[in-house]
């Protein structure tokens, strides 16, 4: 069986005690963490099993303009690698609150980019149960990723996080 990598971003702060929480989900020993800050289009080739994991950003953070940013600099690597043959994931932290109008947007931007080439996203999660106005990530109705919201439904993540990695087990083969 192959590893399992979650490709996180930024390390630190909530992204990264999510992917924690994945990682131990799955098992320890079935998954490697990979900070996006140095990764790279070669890092993405050797796994065949991968999550994404990020915070919220405004699609101005996604400009190479911003390439202090570690997802700035990470999203053209993401775009040099074909994913036809992965199994593909995403989670993203969001602000339903503040940003209701623009909800896991990264979800959406980042899913978009993967599908330009050739990734099929696996657990899609319901839109009920969350409150917003609008988000990128919804497409056909659902999420194509796991939103979660670190900043005001707290509470929720830990429920969240072990429904949609049991969802994800079959695709993902652990």
């Amino acid at each position: 069986m192959s590893k399992i990598a979650i490709f996180y971003g930024p390390e630190g702060g909530s992204v990264n005690r999510v992917a924690d929480k994945i990682k131990e989900l799955i098992g320890e020993d079935k998954v490697e963490m990979v900070a996006v800050k140095n990764a790279s289009a070669a890092d993405l080739e050797k796994y065949d099993k991968i999550i994404f994991g990020l915070s919220t950003v405004g699609k101005d953070t996604w400009d190479s303009s911003f390439s202090n940013n570690d997802w700035g600099k990470f999203l053209p690597e993401i775009s040099k690698v074909d994913y036809s043959d992965k199994t593909v994931a995403i989670f993203g932290l969001g602000d339903h609150v503040t940003y209701s109008h623009a909800f896991v947007d990264h979800i959406g931007l980042l899913g978009k980019e993967l599908m330009k080439n050739d990734a099929v996203l696996v657990g899609p999660v319901d839109t009920e149960g969350y409150e917003f106005e609008e988000s990128d990530a919804v497409v056909d109705g659902k999420f194509i990723g796991l939103p979660l919201d670190e900043d005001f439904e707290p509470e929720m993540t830990d429920e969240r996080v072990a429904a949609w990695v049991e969802q994800i087990k079959p695709d993902f083969g652990f």
